[in-house]
């Protein structure tokens, strides 16, 4: 499982500020407000040496009265479910009493600490980490989250002795299957149809599933792992210390499957949650399946119009098929599990260089790129970066200047001409050299007029 890295301090030393670095998001809000991080944030951590789940938090205060009690609460909670710790500190405001504090609490963790001394752009390193000595946690790391930087350093730090991951590819022949969605919509349930068993537990009172399960099996012929993540509910519903623990094991879940399983429940409407949790696995280039349960209590009048919102809804993963199952009674459930294996073998597909560079060249003949500036955008070939996600990558002229649209375009063709099946397509683009760059090759290239003249100004040898 990926590491989890909270970020901890007192308020308003750029906790958010950092978090919103490391994730390479706008997720956390961010003010010159003390105390403005009330609950904890998730992300991926993108900066630093190997993946991870990085969790901002509010400020450590040590005699907290109202929302600040919560905050405390809160950040209690995150330094429980991490395995390290970023203490983060301000370098211009120097050392306080609620540094002391918090350092206490830290230790007590007896997590690894790493402090971050923020706000340190402009200043001489040493200097202003002189005090921060005193707190006995190791030598501070001065950072500027505002300007990004020395927060690669930091991270590289803070995750030393982490060993990067090896790439989920299906070696084993396993698919690996995250079941996710909100608290009491049937994951369970789901999963013990497939398994034909009870193999967890499944209840009507919500939050009974409290980490990740894994769950080898067989069907068909095929191995599968599947992952009974814990459900995430709204913030402000959640109190359970061990409940809120499991979104950090929701995270790490859709990390490690080949294929996602988001189920809904057909009596509520898609929430602010459903569609953060599909993002997150979209983000992470996730192989998507939307199982809709409880279908078998739907009048049939009532379902085209549900179907119609859903489609609505959902239209940021269109390529995410809907099916509408009943895990109680196993309706619909055969048809999910076949269309794990086809999403499965899509998001592994092995595509040739030719192969799809004759399928780019197509996709300019029907529908060429805009132009920029009154100049063409080229596009030349086109090769495989990757899988799981399947990433396509693309060599041409003024690729920077793709509009997003055409992008799309094209990552639908891709699809469609694959069958890459309930599978997002990444697609990258590489700008060529120019060989008729002169500052990349240290002169101008000699063209044909002045190669004459060169061969007339070029002394005769003598014979």
């Amino acid at each position: 499982m990926l590491p989890v890295i909270a970020l901890v301090g007192r308020p308003n030393v750029g906790k958010s500020t950092l978090f919103n670095v490391l994730t390479g998001t706008r997720d956390a809000i961010v003010a010159d407000v003390p105390g403005l991080t009330r609950d904890r944030q998730y992300g991926f951590g993108r900066v630093g040496p190997v993946p991870y789940v990085v969790i901002d938090t509010g400020g450590l205060i040590e005699n907290p009265t109202g929302l600040e009690a919560q905050m405390r609460a809160q950040t209690e909670r995150a330094v429980a479910e991490a395995d390290r710790l970023v203490f983060v500190l301000d370098a211009r405001g120097g050392l306080s009493p609620e540094d002391h504090f918090v350092a206490r609490e830290l230790r007590r963790s007896g997590k690894p600490v790493t402090l971050a001394l923020n706000k340190a752009e402009g200043l001489d390193a040493d200097v202003a980490g002189s005090d921060f000595h005193a707190l006995g946690l190791g030598e501070p790391h001065a950072v500027s989250a505002a300007h990004s930087q020395g927060c690669e350093s930091l991270m590289e730090q803070v995750l030393a002795g982490c060993e990067p991951q090896p790439p989920e590819d299906g070696a084993d022949g396993a698919i690996r299957i995250a079941v996710i969605g909100r608290p009491n919509v049937g994951k369970s349930t789901l999963v013990n149809r497939l398994l034909g068993e009870e193999r967890v537990i499944a209840s009507a009172e919500p939050g009974t599933t409290r980490d990740s399960i894994l769950v080898p099996f067989e069907r068909d012929g095929r191995r599968f792992v599947l992952i009974d993540t814990a459900g995430v509910r709204r913030r402000a519903r959640v109190e359970d210390a061990v409940e809120r623990a499991s979104v950090a094991k929701t995270l790490q879940a859709i990390d490690e499957a080949n294929v996602v399983i988001l189920v809904l429940d057909a009596h509520d409407t898609v929430a602010e949650q459903d569609a953060s949790v599909l993002g997150i696995a979209l983000e992470r280039g996730r192989a998507l399946l939307i199982a809709v349960n409880k279908w078998d209590g739907i009048p049939q009048e009532q379902r085209a119009d549900i179907e119609r919102q859903l489609a609505l809804k959902l239209d940021f993963v269109p390529f995410a098929p809907l099916f509408f199952i009943s895990a109680r009674h196993g309706s619909g459930v055969g048809d999910l599990i076949r269309a794990t294996v086809r999403a499965f073998e899509a998001a592994m597909r092995a595509m040739s260089t030719r192969e799809l560079t004759r399928t780019l060249e197509h996709a300019l003949t029907v529908h060429q790129p805009p132009l920029v500036h009154g100049r063409r955008i080229k596009l030349r070939y086109a090769h495989q970066g990757g899988r799981n996600p399947p990433r396509i990558i693309i060599h041409g002229n003024q690729t920077a200047s793709v509009p997003e649209a055409y992008t799309r375009y094209l990552a639908n063709v891709f699809r469609k001409t694959y069958d890459l099946y309930a599978t997002p397509v990444a697609i990258e683009y590489r700008t060529d050299s120019n060989p008729y760059d002169r500052e990349r090759r240290g002169k101008r290239p000699v063209r044909g007029k002045e190669r004459g003249k060169e061969r007339q100004r070029a002394p005769r040898r003598k014979r």
